[in-house]
């Protein structure tokens, strides 16, 4: 069954002010014409160089940056001036701050205990109130444990944590408010390969337990064909392309024209392509390469 969309940019644009006065004023357009969906319960990769766009369209959708011309629309209702709190969007930037007075678990709780629920009364009147302790606790604790965080390091201070360890304090402080839509900006910026691939595999694992919907931002094009669904690439301001990570990266050479990378799979199978060989330049696995690489072995059009 086809996935209905959650999220709708329409022809979303945005100026920045660049200096000059009155009639002189000049701007600069950091995002122009850009139009894609995010469907309801999908990993959504955006793709892009640096200064593409990417992070100025997601702070758009998660209404922290106005927007300059274009249309948004959440689960069909039309966000473009409705406060950020109303939008049930969370987002994780690269340079999220923790509070180093607190414990981990207070750091997770924090935003909880802000937040306010609806209460329906006897009489049917609906109250806001704040969220009960068992509460922030049961989502405390699960969120930690979703984003690989032991027990043993609530208690601690987050200048007691590794990097990768911050990072996933900041992620479980916005998995604990349960959002719709969870965006992550470079959630393993600055990780070692070890450290990206077990955050990642809780990302998973999160989407897997949860079904939210998650939009993944990276330079990595391993990183975003290991764990997406569908890819938006954005360049100079616009939509370049956009589809399954496998009908993007047949695309390989317009992406790499546009200065953008594709899985080092890919290019392998580009080089063997370009040598004249009869492989399907699409594949971005490692599984997948073999597959290729075995049929056309038992073809007998390449000797291994």
């Amino acid at each position: 069954s086809e996935q209905k969309n959650l999220v709708e940019v329409q022809h979303l644009q945005q100026y920045f002010p660049a200096g000059g006065m009155g009639k002189n004023k000049q701007y600069v357009q950091a995002v122009d014409d850009v139009s894609f969906a995010i469907r309801k319960g999908e990993t959504l990769g955006l793709v892009g160089e640096s200064g593409c766009g990417k992070s100025t369209t997601l702070r758009m959708i998660a209404g922290l940056e106005e927007i300059s011309g274009g249309e948004l629309f959440i689960d069909g209702k039309q966000m473009n001036d409705v406060a950020p709190k109303d939008r049930d969007i969370a987002m994780v930037f690269q340079n999220y701050a923790l509070y180093p007075h607190m414990t981990v678990y207070e750091n997770i709780a924090f935003p909880l205990k802000l937040k306010k629920i609806a209460e329906t009364d006897a009489d049917g009147k609906t109250h806001l109130k704040k969220m009960p302790n068992d509460e922030i606790d049961r989502r405390v604790r699960e969120a930690a444990e979703l984003v690989g965080l032991s027990e043993d390091m609530l208690a601690q201070s987050p200048f007691e944590l590794s990097g990768g360890q911050k990072r996933r304090v900041a992620i479980a402080g916005v998995i604990a408010m349960e959002p719709e839509v969870l965006v992550l900006d470079e959630p393993s910026a600055g990780l070692d390969p070890q450290g990206r691939e077990e955050l990642l595999s809780n990302i998973r694992e999160f989407h897997r337990a949860r079904g939210t919907t998650v939009v993944l931002v990276s330079h990595s094009m391993e990183e975003i064909a290991k764990n997406v669904d569908r890819i938006v690439v954005l360049s100079d301001s616009h939509v370049l392309m956009s589809g399954t990570p496998r009908e993007v990266f047949a695309r390989g050479d317009e992406l790499m024209t546009a200065g953008l990378d594709v899985p080092q799979v890919t290019r392998v199978a580009m080089a063997l392509r370009d040598k004249g060989i009869a492989i399907n330049p699409a594949v971005y696995t490692v599984d997948e390469l073999s597959k290729e690489l075995v049929a056309l072995k038992r073809l007998s059009l390449i000797h291994i």
